[in-house]
């Protein structure tokens, strides 16, 4: 299931200027896709500002949300790999961030159960900081769903 929602949600990019800037690079494909709006941007940059670092789930992976106040049309999730990190609040270094976009409180669950699957081995969270292609991404998450 994972591996359908990011099939062609995956990209990577060397460099940015900030974190803010990440989780806008992050987010252009569900924008783009018309998932969400660019209201649904602004709101996961404000969660940050207004929460900290909290969407830092794992040592160098984000995954950028936020509540949906109208900003989700439909549930999605986006793979951005940055190849130098960037720093969120609270010196928070982040290669990798997993944007979430969910319509509900429940139809994300299972994409987040997956996702668990993959963070959870530390093996398998190495293989995903360490690959550099659609393919090898697409490929372990399949191994592990």
């Amino acid at each position: 299931m994972l591996s359908e929602y990011l099939k062609d949600n995956i990209n990577f990019v060397d460099n940015v200027f900030s974190w803010e800037e990440a989780i806008k690079i992050g987010a252009k494909p569900l924008l783009e896709k018309g998932y969400i709006t660019p209201k649904y941007v602004e709101d996961m940059i404000t969660n940050v500002k207004k929460n900290g670092s909290y969407i830092v789930i794992v040592p160098d992976i984000a995954m950028p949300h936020a509540r949906n106040e109208g900003g989700v049309i439909k549930t999605g999730i986006s793979f951005l790999k940055l190849k130098n990190h960037t720093v969120f609040p609270e010196d928070k270094e982040v290669s990798i961030l997993l944007t979430l976009a969910a319509k509900d409180n429940s139809e994300h669950l299972e994409l987040l159960s997956n996702l668990s699957s993959i963070l959870i081995e530390e093996d398998v969270r190495e293989k995903f900081k360490n690959y550099n292609t659609k393919e090898e991404i697409l490929n372990l998450i399949r191994t592990v769903e």
